[in-house]
């Protein structure tokens, strides 16, 4: 870190704040701050932004809370930059589609396009050991719908879906499925029966989708993707309007 000059200027008095927390955050992404590096103590923050004490730990509670800061204790501590990855949007994602705070409507509208989008460019992409991969995969999720294997049948049809996460080379699209992708069977356990006919559709469609990659037909196999997502998710509003109170239904097996 620079200490030839003040690293902050004086806070905005209409929103000190805000203002203490966008400033170290855009010293933080911009690069001026490093990984590693250690803010100045407590009492030189203080004057720098013009601050109270209570001020100031509140802002960097919030710069912590958001995984820009390690806050450390004792006579090395201080507050500390984070390496920043994209792990922590990842976790905040995960615990929203955890907690079912996204209405359903919303989580299919946003997953028709990002699934149609992946599908697409994985079909561009792939290698033959990729479609091998995948063709393996449809096929593990055959043999474990012939055996009436739901929750077997679930875990391959997940990793298809991540498989062509992979394939796209793209690590947004990959840390957003697997944000989704983890965590959205408490979706499934209230809002979908999976019996041997939605099986049946879901091999079905990871089937097609499979067809569209290997013969090299990126709009087809986003309109499968697609297709595949708005058909169940059809399935799950329809359940939700016959038991308004499904909300309160206990989990069963996804």
């Amino acid at each position: 870190m620079n200490n030839e000059a003040p690293p902050f200027r004086e806070a905005s008095r209409n929103r000190i704040f805000q203002d203490v927390v966008n400033q170290v955050q855009d010293a933080i992404l911009e690069g001026r701050l490093k990984a590693g590096d250690v803010l100045p103590p407590e009492r030189e923050l203080k004057k720098m932004f013009n601050t109270s004490r209570g001020t100031l730990r509140e802002a960097l509670r919030v710069l912590e809370e958001r995984g820009l800061l390690e806050i450390r204790l004792g006579m090395r501590g201080g507050a500390v930059v984070r390496t920043i990855s994209s792990r922590q949007a990842s976790e905040s994602l995960a615990l929203l589609v955890r907690s079912r705070k996204v209405a359903l409507k919303h989580l299919a509208e946003f997953r028709e396009g990002m699934e149609g989008n992946v599908a697409s460019l994985a079909t561009q992409r792939a290698t033959a050991e990729d479609i091998q991969s995948l063709r393996a995969l449809v096929e593990e999720a055959g043999r474990h719908m012939t055996e009436g294997r739901r929750d077997e049948f679930l875990d391959a049809d997940k990793r298809f879906h991540l498989a062509l996460s992979g394939i796209t080379g793209n690590p947004v699209y990959n840390y957003v499925f697997h944000s989704i992708h983890d965590n959205i069977h408490r979706y499934y356990d209230q809002y979908l029966s999976m019996d041997g006919r939605e099986l049946r559709e879901n091999f079905q469609d990871l089937q097609d989708i499979l067809r569209a990659v290997a013969n090299r037909r990126p709009d087809e196999a986003r309109v499968m993707a697609q297709s595949h997502v708005h058909r169940f998710h059809r399935y799950m509003e329809a359940r939700q309007a016959r038991d308004p109170h499904s909300d309160n239904l206990p989990g069963g097996t996804p």
